[in-house]
């Protein structure tokens, strides 16, 4: 299948082409016909799947078929964090040279006042936060009389951060009939199902490269660790392979993250640390000298990671092994992008190990374990060991339902 097929006018085609988009993701083939027919749609897929072009393209589609006719945007678009909300932004003005848009961002971090100021100016689409969101639809400085088309990114991300009764009264201040979407990488944990369930009694359903699968070009590698010591030259080890071009190093805690980066400079590795603590001026000035090449090595949170739009990593490194599958999956969907080879290490101490065997329960299968050259564990180990230490193994796509 190509983008040809699915059913956009040509000069969506030409500007898919430019950017050397020809051929639709799956996710895109499946969810993009049932939003252009007008139906709900409840898409679980991967992270890097190509989920924000599958509801852009179709909402593009509709606004260049019936273009906004007054000031109130007629797309609300929600996202957990500002950066999700600007990436998904920058994917809606990549299309600009088509079809001008009018988009008001509504997040945190900035002036309630001039988002306000946005909205009474007029906009075709409302890219926000819940919080912010609700917070200008309670004081009445916001109308979402007009909108016909929503959208719920990230939905798992949003319950995990506590959004889901702001997500709710936000829908609630819609008057109107309203197509509605709902995408998120994963139905486990934080009740996703039943949220979903609950805003989308009716959607089509759409499970692609979810739950526990992965890009079959990721290989991803456990490697055992006596103590912090013994994890730290692993890492330093890892991030000097010459084909390690650049990490992302994923720590459960933000005291960890700092400890690590200090490591990483400590070693003269060109290292930075993001996390909740920083600004987000701060972060999208690490994350934007990470994406030239600036910086090698980007350590981070979860919370911070949420939403980067990072498609160059080669490797993720879990320096802490991530409490659930869920939050595993999101972090291995880091590298492999768009149809590019990566790698995700997980560096194990003893205490990692029932974390671990939570991870390998939830994908359904071990994961490989072996030996850096004059860094094996002196400790032993139940794991059992790959046959092949020097080859990676690839995690192959299963059969989609």
């Amino acid at each position: 299948m190509t983008f040809d097929d699915l059913m956009l006018d040509q000069p969506l085609l030409e500007r898919l082409a430019e950017q050397n988009l020809l051929t639709p993701t799956a996710v895109q083939q499946e969810t993009i016909p049932l939003l252009m027919a007008g139906e709900d749609v409840l898409a679980c897929a991967a992270t890097g799947s190509g989920k924000t072009l599958a509801f852009v393209l179709p909402l593009l589609q509709k606004l260049m078929d019936e273009p906004s006719a007054g000031k109130q945007a007629s797309a609300l678009l929600l996202a957990p964090t500002r950066e999700i909300a600007f990436q998904t932004q920058h994917v809606i003005h990549s299309f600009d040279s088509l079809i001008k848009l009018r988009v008001a961002m509504i997040t945190g971090g900035q002036s309630p006042a001039a988002q306000v100021q946005y909205l009474d100016d007029g906009c075709d689409i409302i890219i926000a936060t819940p919080g912010r969101m609700l917070q200008l639809l309670e004081q009445n400085q916001a109308d979402l009389s007009a909108v016909e088309y929503v959208v719920i990114d990230e939905a798992d991300r949003m319950l995990d951060m506590g959004q889901g009764p702001d997500v709710a009264n936000v829908l609630s201040h819609i008057t109107t009939a309203f197509q509605t979407s709902l995408f998120s990488a994963t139905l486990a944990g934080a009740g996703v199902e039943l949220f979903a369930n609950a805003l989308l009694p009716d959607a089509q359903r759409v499970e692609v490269n979810a739950a526990n699968q992965y890009a079959e070009q990721v290989s991803q590698t456990v490697y055992l660790a006596d103590n912090r010591e013994h994890k730290q030259a692993l890492m330093k080890a890892v991030i000097t392979l010459p084909e390690c071009q650049s990490a992302l190093v994923f720590c459960n805690k933000k005291e960890r993250a700092e400890e690590v980066a200090d490591y990483l400079q400590s070693q003269n590795l060109s290292a930075q640390v993001i996390h909740g603590d920083y600004s987000q001026a701060d972060r999208r000035e690490r994350t934007r000298k990470f994406r030239q090449g600036r910086i090698k090595v980007l350590v981070a949170t979860d919370v911070a990671a949420r939403g980067l739009d990072l498609p160059q990593v080669s490797h993720v490194i879990n320096y802490d092994v991530p409490f659930r599958g869920d939050i595993y999956i999101h972090r291995v969907g880091r590298t492999g992008r768009a149809g590019q080879p990566g790698n995700a290490i997980n560096l194990v101490e003893p205490n990692d190990q029932s974390n671990l065997k939570r991870i390998e329960h939830h994908i359904g299968q071990s994961l490989p374990v072996r030996k850096m050259k004059g860094l094996a564990p002196k400790a032993k180990s139940n794991k059992k060991k790959s046959k092949n230490k020097d080859k990676p193994r690839y995690i192959a796509k299963k059969d989609r339902a």
